[in-house]
């Protein structure tokens, strides 16, 4: 294999037409650069300079090692001016994932101000429900997930987690229902009430909400389930059942329903940004998390 570094040493020779000039704007000794030339002679089998009067030119050889020098030096001259952009955050790539109501409410303004300040970075922005986006992260597939991460489950390694917002459930009664006149309901006063679930299939903000009613000492009976929070609030204005829905869940509550705080306890799910630790020196993803915190402060 040919060693690019003698392959430059020779371009030098060439291009200053002796190597005593190569040897002073290489900063070596024409010694030096006189056994970099040889060297690189007994690795091509052939003769690279031939003399002429005080100075030296290139032989055919020569003048093809040369040609690839140049072309090698530029290629080189590119990828360090493509690396500096892209560890400046002018170009590359980041990959999303996150969940419904998080995208709504957190993602949109977090976008616009990475489009603004990174224009020149391709956003991969995939939504996974009902599927929990924090194995992306984990597997490598994405450097930025919004997920909701119970205390008790493993992170994994290789992954951060940034807190992000804290969301708390509230529930959703049809009007008239018999607790409307109360503004904070205490969990168990539900225990006995049909519920509409709000989320299918389950997933981890089904849990958090189950660790709620089980501290609170009931498990709920679920008469209706639905794939979103827009329906479970129809299917409770229709006087079906109560649901508890997180509040980033309840933007545009239905006409038809009355929301209240619920307490002892008050479940709340922790959204938080699953980030891949090597990409946390990224200029994008330092921008993304920056205004995915300036978004969550803004929705809570």
């Amino acid at each position: 294999m040919l060693d690019v570094r003698r392959m430059q040493v020779l371009r030098a020779v060439v291009t200053s037409g002796s190597i005593t000039a190569a040897a002073a704007n290489l900063g070596f000794t024409p010694s030096a650069v006189s056994q970099q030339v040889a060297a690189l002679e007994r690795e091509t089998g052939m003769s690279l300079l031939e003399r002429i009067g005080r100075g030296v030119r290139p032989t055919a050889a020569g003048a093809l090692l040369t040609e690839h020098a140049a072309i090698i030096c530029r290629h080189v001259a590119e990828a360090e001016l493509a690396l500096a952009d892209l560890r400046a955050g002018r170009t590359g790539r980041i990959s999303i994932r996150y969940f419904a109501t998080a995208g709504q409410a957190l993602l949109p303004p977090a976008l616009a101000t990475l489009r603004r300040e990174h224009p020149g970075v391709q956003v991969d922005l995939k939504l996974t429900d009902p599927e929990d986006p924090l194995p992306e992260v984990r597997s490598g597939r994405a450097d930025v997930a919004i997920v909701v991460h119970r205390a008790a489950d493993p992170v994994g390694g290789g992954v951060r987690l940034v807190h992000l917002l804290d969301d708390p459930y509230r529930v959703v009664l049809p009007r008239g229902h018999r607790l409307q006149r109360k503004r904070v309901i205490e969990l168990a006063e539900l225990a006995e009430e049909p519920w509409v679930g709000n989320e299918w299939p389950a997933g981890p903000c089904v849990r958090l909400l189950l660790d709620g009613c089980a501290a609170a000492g009931f498990t709920p009976s679920f008469v209706v389930e639905s794939e979103d929070y827009a329906n479970a609030q129809g299917f409770v204005a229709a006087g079906l059942g109560i649901s508890v829905i997180p509040r980033l869940g309840l933007g545009n509550p239905h006409p038809g329903v009355v929301v209240r705080r619920v307490t002892r306890p008050e479940p709340t799910r922790v959204i938080q940004a699953a980030v891949r630790e090597s990409a946390l020196d990224s200029p994008p993803v330092a921008c993304l998390l920056d205004a995915l915190r300036a978004a969550a402060t803004s929705a809570g």
